[in-house]
């Protein structure tokens, strides 16, 4: 009979692509994930992936193991769900992706409350401000600010997040105060941008006495990394784009200011995402309902700038 731990692991490594990394995942060493990988391989009689120094790739019969794989893992969960649930014991792992600066300001800092709750809950919290892929890279729950991805997951809005355009005091001595949209094209302001593959933020969305409307901003600066654009205009750098919340301790200090007051941005969503299950596991849902109250609490406490 086929161990359910080395169906896991395969699980892991083809979703994340490296066996090192599954094995960080599964919290076990790269050894055990690599005897685990060849003890199922043994069972199965095939090859399941093709390693080389530099990769692991599945074979041809791994692609085709991979989805009855995850539906036996997914029903071992359900199963295992149900019974906790009804023992009001939940257990186990579960994988959340957050941008950066949501992570670091709103769920890092709560997962610890959570975890003195449901001290056998085990919250994995992978922060990124790239997208996200939830079914692709084995993720429970996913936190989006910002557009939805078409991705049919299932949806919950937690909450609307205030965004402000702002500038450190010494860019405004330097290149002026913008007061609209306009102005941030009219005369040239560096805006620092948030940039990955597929992202949009070079064209910011603005609120103006007409409607919204979109402005192609640029500047020399770009980034990945949220905080890292928080960084660059805290420096003078320009001008950038950012949740309240994200920001609020510098508009307090003075460090950095409002900008195009005249055109402000529109709120962002907050919002988490989760796959389609029969029964969704109730580690997942205590993890989500916990954060939705803790997150409108503390967006509740912080004030709009005025």
């Amino acid at each position: 009979m086929t161990n359910l731990n080395n169906i896991r692991m395969f699980v892991r490594v083809y979703e994340l692509g490296n066996m090192s990394a599954a094995a960080r995942d599964l919290q076990v060493s790269a050894a055990v994930a690599s005897s685990r990988i060849a003890e199922l391989e043994k069972h199965l009689g095939i090859r399941l992936f093709v390693r080389t120094t530099r990769s692991i790739q599945p074979t041809e019969q791994g692609r085709i193991y991979y989805p009855k794989a995850v539906q036996v893992i997914e029903a071992v969960d359900e199963a295992e769900a149900a019974v906790h649930e009804v023992t009001q014991n939940p257990r186990g792992s579960i994988f959340v992706s957050a941008p950066l600066g949501v992570g670091r300001r709103l769920i890092a800092p709560n997962v610890v409350h959570f975890q003195a709750l449901y001290p056998e809950i085990h919250v994995r919290l992978r922060l990124s401000d790239r997208n996200v892929d939830l079914r692709g890279e084995g993720l429970d729950v996913g936190f989006v600010l910002g557009a939805l991805p078409d991705s049919g997951l299932r949806v919950r809005a937690l909450a609307d997040c205030p965004r402000i355009l702002c500038a450190a005091p010494s860019y405004i001595e330097r290149r002026g105060m913008p007061e609209t949209g306009a102005d941030l094209v009219a005369q040239g302001h560096d805006c620092l941008l948030l940039r990955f593959p597929g992202s949009t933020e070079f064209r910011w969305t603005l609120r103006t006495p007409e409607g919204p409307q979109r402005f192609e901003v640029k500047g020399p600066y770009a980034c990945d990394d949220g905080d890292v654009l928080t960084a660059w205009a805290l420096d003078g750098c320009g001008i950038v784009l950012k949740p309240v919340f994200d920001v609020a301790g510098h508009l307090a200090s003075g460090a950095l200011v409002p900008v195009c007051t005249a055109t402000p941005p529109p709120d962002a969503q907050l919002a988490c995402l989760f796959p389609h299950k029969r029964n969704q596991d109730p580690k997942s849902r205590l993890f989500i309902e916990f954060m939705a109250d803790r997150i409108k609490a503390e967006l509740r406490a912080r004030q709009r700038p005025g």
